[in-house]
Parts: structure tokens; C-alpha cells; sequence
């Protein structure tokens, strides 16, 4: 039986290293007494995290694993009386409640083990970093974000865990903040993310008006149980979640950040990359099956930008020569085919390539940071080959995980691409080509890697075969505020305090290889859960039967996996081995057996249009920068200049109305007309006293005198009027 507080532990462990660390990072100077006592915190809260979350699924699995394990620690947001959808909902209310069932006991195995894992590598490869314990505290918060998103039990609680990733990958991608580059990355996936975060939060606000809930288990039973009363508003559910995950997980338009998170060091890169934050959209996409099943037009376009964004990344991936940007866009297209499994349906299919990705892509960012940690902090792969002479361990690590993700059997790719690439067949015929073309460029970038990395001799001294490429906006005007990165400011592990210069490669140190050797044991065995039935496994397989209680019948029909023939089932795995055997020879041809890369260079140069296309990612950071940072600034100066010449004109207009025409005018009228009406009756009070005045002049006769003229006046005006 699942325990609650062991539940409650597994995140706030994580998140209490993050803060004992977070207080002595200010106040302790990297010696290494205090290096000790945060390998210790770091390594101690996410390795105990790690064991109760092993612990805690050993208990779920012994309950039974049929029901989901839910808790509510507390009424979090007790808003009263809602909505209540169908009348079957009392009240309103949102808990913060943990939850356990087949499909966050998987993610939380990943997101533990692995990020230990990672925890452990960066003991090693950030030991001379002066802000080693920072670093420390930002993984222990990534942990305890990502461990808050797998275990929410409802939408909120889910989406605090979102925006805390997407605050850790901040942080994380930007840890050289003195380093221009490093802060621009940052400030791009911030950004980016913000844009999917908006959509995630209006489809979290249309459930809840929708079912009057945010929690998991109520919406979900709501919406198997009626699904005809609910099909309608679904697709606008979830092409609004779908925007969010587009964001969180790098797909087309919003996978821009992710590339250019190479800026933070390497055990970032595979700490956001392999288990943790690339994965929220595809784990929130199958959490929210139900809703998506109800709704073929968004499973239609989950299919779609997922299989256009793997090819599209794949082929990004062929003309890279940072070795870290290569790993980059793999990761890109792999997302893509982790979205297409689910958009056709094939739910179990994308968690499954979760999980083995997870491995391999893991060992691969670490293997490579092993390689730039032995390289002096060179990145540039044309600057490297012989490395096998050099670094044994991590070049059979990086050989096995290249197999496992180009998917050669009995390798763990193998069996989860092959299951997504099957399944799309069943479903889609072009979605089906393009997922076959990206898997064939897949094998093709990773042993191109490979060669170029560990094949022929030390190039150190100079690049061989194709002449050095200048940085992105050689020749062209960057946008001023641009958040565009030049590639050669993208040699993030150069911050790391490594020159290549004059440097001879050596190995990495234990604490480095032996969690490639654990990662590089778990991309081979990883697929065994997978075992289809050509091979002599059963249907449906392992890891399906496993994740069926998260797929909820629709209307009381009960979730069918698909299931080919046997012959149509071999035919599928043989197209699978064979693009990636026509990958591998395509790389072995122009990059193993041409030490010089000459086949190569004269095919760059033959189709040099295509080549400059890949080699610059489309030019879409270019369209970007013009469109939405250029068109945000000229709109901004547009609107500072309607602000000061129309706006101000018109406000300075209405002051010159009223200061030089009413209040002049005012002023001349009440002078000219008000004062001087005043003034004119002053006047001729005065005047008129003036004139009687002279008649007062105090001589009787006078007054006689007045009065007899008087008498005379009025006689002769008698006289005259007298008819």
C-alpha cells in the first residue's frame, strides 16, 4: 500500500537541498570542505528521493497496480459552489493532491534515477566551477518541480510543476549569466515557453468550465462515461493543451529554445533534454488521453507537427558540427516522434520511447560532455576524430547509445521506435514516410557523430575537410534585442574554464564514466519491456499491459491496441533495421572510410544551397528575429512615434486651444468687454458726478436761479405742445 507522507517526501526532499544549498550558495566559497557538504545535500535529498520512489512503486505494484493512489493533503483553493457539469459535482474546489498510477510511477522512476544520475555526473564535470553550489541548487529545483508535475492529481497542481520547470530551465540555460550568450538562451526558452504556457493555462480554464473540476480522476471519468456530450469542446481543449506542450516540448513553431539551451553546461542539457522538462508536454498529452481520443481532428494534428518536427529537426541534425547541437535537434525529433506515437494513438508507444530515450539521450549528452571535458572545452567536432585512442570508456558508452537511438536491435530504440512506426503505418501512410525518412536521417546524424568524434586521428591543430563555416550573421545585420544566438558564442563549455588549445584528450573521471556505463546498460536492456511479438514476445506487450488502466474505455468500449499480422509485423521490423543500416552506411561511407571528409565536402559543395539551408536550421531564427523581434521593435518604434507626434500633437493641440484661443480670448474678453462694461459704468457715474457736482455749488441764487429757468423750460415746452 502506497504511503501518503513517503509519497509527499519524494518532491520535498529534492526541494529541501535546493534550499539548505540555495542559503550557503551566497556565503560559501568553493573550497573543497563546502564542495563536499553540497555534493552531499545535492546527492543526498535526490538519491533518498530516488529510493522512496522506487519504494513507493514496489508498493503500488504489490497493491495490485489496478486503481490509481490518490491523496489530498489540503483544500488549497476552496472556492465554494461552481459549476457543476451534469449536476453530478457538489462543489468547487481545488486540493493539492499527489497521485499514483502505472503512468507517473514510470515518469517518476525517469525523473528520480535518472536525474540522480545526472546529480553524480556533475559531481565531476562542474568541480572547478566557482558557482558549483548555485548549479547544485538549481537541480535540486528542477527535481522538485518536475517530481510536482508528474505527481500532481489534478490540472493545477500539474501546472504549478509546468511554469516552475520552465523557471529552472531559465536558470539552468542561463548560468553563465556574465556570458552575453548564455543569458540571451535563457531569456529564448523563457520566452518561448510563455507563449505554450498561455495556451496550456486557457485549456486548463475551459476544463474547469467545462467539468467544473480540474482534478484528474473526475474529468476523465466525466468524459469516458458521456464522451458524445463532451466531444465537441474537447478539440478546443486540446489543441489549447497542445500549444503548451508545443512549448514545453520543442515542437514546431516553438522548438527554438531548445537548441540554443546548449548555452548551460552539459549536465543541463541532459538533466532538460533526457528526463525532466521535454518530456512534460508528451506525459500531459497522455495523462490527458481521454480528452484526446475524443477528439480525431487534435490527435490529427498531434500526428502531424510531430512528424513534420522530427523530420524537420532530423535534417537540421545532418549539417551540424557542434556536437552538442547535434544531440540538440535529435532531441527535437525525437520529441516529434514521441507527439506522432501519440497523435495516432499509440499512447503506451510514446511513454515507452520516454522512457528509452531517456537512456540513451542521457548517456549521449553526458558522453559528449565527457568528450568536451576531455577536449579542453572544444565543441566543434571537425576538431576532434581519434578519440577512441584517448577516452575507451566514453566512446563505447556513446557507440552503444548511437545503436540504441539510430534503432538496431535488440537495442531499447529499437523497440519503441519500431512500435511508433508501426502503429502510424496502421494509421497514416505519408505520416508513416515521413517518421521512416526522419529515422533514416536519426541514424545517419548520430554515426556521423560518432565517426567524426572517435574515428581517424586527432585534428586538434586544424579542421579537416570542410573550411571553417563563419558565424551565422556573417555578412548580415543582426536585429538590435535579437535573442538569436551565433554559433560561435553557442561553445557553452568554454565557460567552463577549458582551452582546446595545445591540449591532449584524456578520460573522465569515474564519478563521469561509470553513469555513462549504468546509462549505456539501461539503452540496452531498456526495451525489453517492449519485446513485440515477431520476436517472441506477447500482445499486448509488457509496458502496454502496464499503462492500460491509464487508457480509459470511451462509452464502455475498452481500449484496443493495434495488432498486425505476423508476416505485415516482420515486414515493419525489417523496413525499421533497414533505414537505419542505410544511416549508418550513408555516415560510414562519407565520415569513416573518408578520414578526409572529402566525399562529403564535395557534396556540400555540389548542392551547396542545401547545404548552407541545413547547416543555417532554415534560416527560422533568421524569419523569427525579422519578424517577431523586428516587427516587435518597428511596431514599438511606430508606436512611439504615433505616441509623440499624433497622441502628444493632439494633447499639445487641446493645450494650445485652450491656452492661446479659449484662454487669450478669455483674457481679451474679460479685459476688453467684461472689465471695461464695468469700467464704462464706473466712468459714467463718475462723469454724471462730475456734472452734478458743479450744479452743488451752495449759493441760494444759484439754486434760484436753476429753479426759475426750470419753470421757464417747462412753460414753453406747454406752450408749444398745447394743440
Amino acid at each position: 500500500m502506497v504511503n501518503a507522507t513517503v509519497l509527499l517526501l519524494i518532491p520535498l526532499l529534492p526541494a529541501l537541498g535546493a534550499l539548505i544549498n540555495g542559503l550557503r550558495a551566497a556565503a560559501s566559497p568553493l573550497t573543497p570542505k563546502n564542495r563536499a557538504v553540497t555534493n552531499v545535500i545535492a546527492l543526498g535529498s535526490t538519491g533518498l528521493s530516488a529510493i522512496l520512489a522506487a519504494w513507493t512503486v514496489i508498493a503500488y505494484v504489490g497493491g495490485g497496480a489496478s486503481a490509481a493512489f490518490q491523496h489530498a493533503y489540503y483544500t488549497w483553493i476552496p472556492a465554494g459552489l461552481g459549476h457543476a457539469a451534469g449536476n453530478t459535482i457538489a462543489s468547487f474546489a481545488v486540493d493539492f493532491a499527489f497521485r499514483i498510477d502505472a503512468l507517473s510511477c514510470t515518469m517518476l522512476l525517469i525523473v528520480t534515477w535518472v536525474g540522480f544520475l545526472i546529480h553524480v555526473y556533475a559531481t565531476g564535470y562542474m568541480a572547478h566551477e566557482e558557482g558549483y553550489t548555485r548549479f547544485f541548487t538549481y537541480l535540486n529545483l528542477f527535481m522538485f518541480m518536475m517530481l510536482l508535475l508528474v505527481l500532481g492529481a489534478n490540472y493545477m497542481v500539474m501546472f504549478v510543476g509546468w511554469e516552475g520547470v520552465g523557471l529552472c530551465s531559465y536558470l539552468l540555460i542561463g548560468f553563465y549569466y556574465d556570458k552575453n550568450f548564455a543569458a540571451d538562451a535563457g531569456k529564448k526558452a523563457f520566452v518561448a515557453n510563455r507563449i505554450g504556457d498561455f495556451g496550456f493555462i486557457l485549456g486548463v480554464f475551459l476544463i474547469f468550465n467545462t467539468f467544473g473540476t480540474a482534478d484528474f480522476g473526475k474529468v476523465f471519468a466525466l468524459a469516458s462515461a458521456h464522451p458524445q456530450a463532451y466531444a465537441g469542446i474537447a478539440t478546443t481543449i486540446c489543441l489549447l493543451l497542445f500549444v503548451g506542450a508545443c512549448g514545453k516540448s520543442a515542437q514546431i513553431p516553438l522548438y527554438v529554445w531548445l537548441p540554443d539551451a546548449m548555452a548551460g553546461p552539459t549536465p543541463v542539457s541532459a538533466l532538460i533534454h533526457a528526463a525532466t522538462m521535454v518530456t512534460a508536454g508528451v506525459y500531459m498529452v497522455v495523462r490527458s488521453n481521454v480528452l484526446f481520443r475524443l477528439s480525431p481532428d487534435a490527435m490529427l494534428v498531434v500526428a502531424t507537427v510531430g512528424a513534420v518536427t522530427a523530420i524537420f529537426a532530423a535534417t537540421i541534425g545532418i549539417a551540424q558540427n557542434d556536437i552538442k547541437k547535434v544531440l540538440a535537434y535529435s532531441t527535437v525529433s525525437q520529441l516529434g516522434f514521441m507527439f506522432l506515437a501519440a497523435g495516432v494513438g499509440a499512447f503506451t508507444a510514446a511513454i515507452f520511447h520516454v522512457m528509452t530515450h531517456a537512456f540513451f539521450k542521457a548517456c549521449l549528452f553526458l558522453g559528449a560532455g565527457s568528450v568536451i571535458h576531455g577536449c579542453g572545452g572544444e565543441q566543434d567536432m571537425r576538431k576532434m576524430g581519434g578519440l577512441r585512442k584517448y577516452m575507451p570508456k566514453t566512446r563505447m558508452t556513446m557507440l552503444i547509445a548511437c545503436i540504441a537511438i539510430a534503432g538496431f536491435p535488440p537495442l531499447a530504440g529499437f523497440f519503441s521506435k519500431d512500435e511508433i512506426l508501426a502503429t502510424t503505418y496502421e494509421h497514416h501512410g505519408f505520416l508513416y514516410f515521413l517518421g521512416m525518412v526522419a529515422a533514416t536521417c536519426t541514424a545517419f546524424y548520430m554515426f556521423r557523430l560518432y565517426f567524426m568524434t572517435f574515428s581517424g586521428d586527432y585534428r586538434a591543430a586544424g579542421v579537416v575537410g570542410y573550411p571553417e563555416s563563419e558565424p551565422e550573421h556573417a555578412g548580415h545585420d543582426v536585429i538590435p534585442g535579437s535573442l538569436h544566438l551565433d554559433d560561435g558564442d553557442v561553445h557553452s563549455d568554454k565557460a567552463h574554464g577549458h582551452h582546446a588549445e595545445a591540449h591532449t584528450p584524456h578520460e573522465s573521471p569515474w564519478s563521469m564514466t561509470g553513469v555513462l556505463w549504468i546509462l549505456a546498460i539501461l539503452a540496452v536492456i531498456g526495451g525489453i519491456v517492449g519485446i513485440p511479438q515477431m520476436l517472441g514476445g506477447t500482445h499486448p506487450t509488457i509496458f502496454q499491459r502496464w499503462l492500460l488502466p491509464v487508457l480509459l474505455p470511451l462509452g464502455g468500449e475498452h481500449f484496443e491496441f493495434a495488432e498486425a499480422s505476423r508476416m505485415q509485423e516482420a515486414l515493419l521490423i525489417a523496413s525499421s533495421v533497414a533505414v537505419a543500416f542505410l544511416g549508418w552506411l550513408l555516415a560510414y561511407v562519407l565520415y569513416k572510410k573518408d578520414a578526409a571528409f572529402a566525399r562529403a565536402t564535395r557534396m556540400a559543395t555540389r548542392f551547396a544551397f542545401f547545404h548552407r539551408l541545413l547547416e543555417n536550421k532554415y534560416y527560422v531564427d533568421e524569419f523569427y528575429n525579422f519578424v517577431f523581434v523586428g516587427g516587435t521593435l518597428a511596431f514599438s518604434r511606430a508606436l512611439s512615434w504615433f505616441d509623440a507626434n499624433i497622441i502628444d500633437g493632439i494633447v499639445n493641440g487641446v493645450r494650445n486651444l485652450t491656452v492661446v484661443v479659449l484662454g487669450h480670448g478669455s483674457w481679451l474678453f474679460d479685459r476688453f468687454i467684461v472689465d471695461g462694461a464695468v469700467n464704462g459704468v464706473g466712468f459714467s457715474a463718475r462723469g454724471g458726478s462730475r456734472f452734478f457736482r458743479r450744479m452743488q455749488s451752495g449759493f441760494v441764487q444759484n439754486y434760484a436761479l436753476v429753479m426759475g429757468g426750470g419753470i421757464v423750460l417747462i412753460a414753453a415746452v406747454y406752450l408749444f405742445t398745447k394743440p
